[in-house]
């Protein structure tokens, strides 16, 4: 007889509402760029304010500031186009960035945005992710609009997706202009992360892993972070994309803004 055991759970709301997205996502043209970082700098200096301060900076949010800076400086990247087939290019650069918080004492991840994160230093977005994550979920206007959106019909909440897409201001409001995701850091499996992005610009961070560089003429192994840069080709073409990517290498290499942090 076949041993049929198992446990059912109910499909959190939130993932609902995740699937959704991603038929959206689906939808775009999609390319990738996976490239590789020296982070050597950048830790060295995070390493160091933790001595001088005894707190962890949060690399994330380092990543998310450098992020932020380089779609500042190429802001095509970050366009939203309207329904009206136009591009808007916003100023304020709002990243969306998944943060684990607790909910009844179990983890939940939560798309949260960090607002006009281009204006932010390191430590203003370290500490907004923090407490972000320090706070519990409750029984929040949030909570209570997403069980009453899964009992809309598939179609009709796809379409929903689909007419508030073209709609900039909304766009940037709900979901920010620009995706950091995170697969990486976890274990010691180092690789690439491919996403289903919605946005015109998603970079995921995916592993950590030391390689050897040539220095003085000697071969040294120096950490190396390997990212996916992820742009909608419908809008941002190789040139600003290009430009875009060397620019967040040199900001993350050289621990931009990190050496304002004390």
């Amino acid at each position: 007889m076949p041993d049929n055991a198992c446990s059912i759970e109910p499909l959190d709301p939130f993932r609902q509402l995740v699937i959704d997205g991603m038929s959206l996502a689906a939808r775009k043209h999609n390319i990738h760029g996976l490239i590789e970082v020296d982070i050597t700098t950048a830790r060295q200096r995070i390493a160091q304010i933790k001595a001088q301060t005894g707190e962890a900076l949060s690399f994330t949010g380092f990543i998310v500031h450098c992020c932020a800076r380089a779609v500042d400086e190429n802001r095509q990247v970050h366009a939203v186009r309207d329904w009206r087939n136009r591009l808007v290019l916003f100023d304020d650069v709002d990243v969306s960035l998944p943060v684990e918080r607790l909910q009844a004492g179990q983890p939940v991840v939560l798309q949260t945005v960090i607002r006009a994160a281009n204006r932010k230093s390191v430590a203003d977005i370290h500490r907004e992710i923090r407490a972000l994550q320090a706070k519990e979920l409750g029984d929040t206007a949030w909570g209570r609009w997403l069980r009453w959106y899964v009992l809309i019909p598939g179609p009709f909440r796809r379409f929903i997706f689909r007419l508030a897409a073209s709609r900039p201001n909304l766009v940037k409001g709900l979901n920010g202009t620009v995706l950091v995701t995170s697969v990486g850091m976890i274990g010691k499996v180092s690789g690439w992360g491919i996403p289903l992005a919605g946005h015109s610009l998603a970079v995921t961070v995916g592993g950590i892993e030391d390689k050897p560089v040539l220095l003085d003429g000697e071969l040294r192994g120096r950490p190396h972070l390997r990212l996916t840069v992820t742009f909608d080709h419908d809008i941002i073409d190789g040139g600003p994309a290009a430009r875009f990517t060397q620019r967040l290498v040199e900001l993350i290499q050289t621990g931009a803004g990190l050496e304002e942090t004390a």
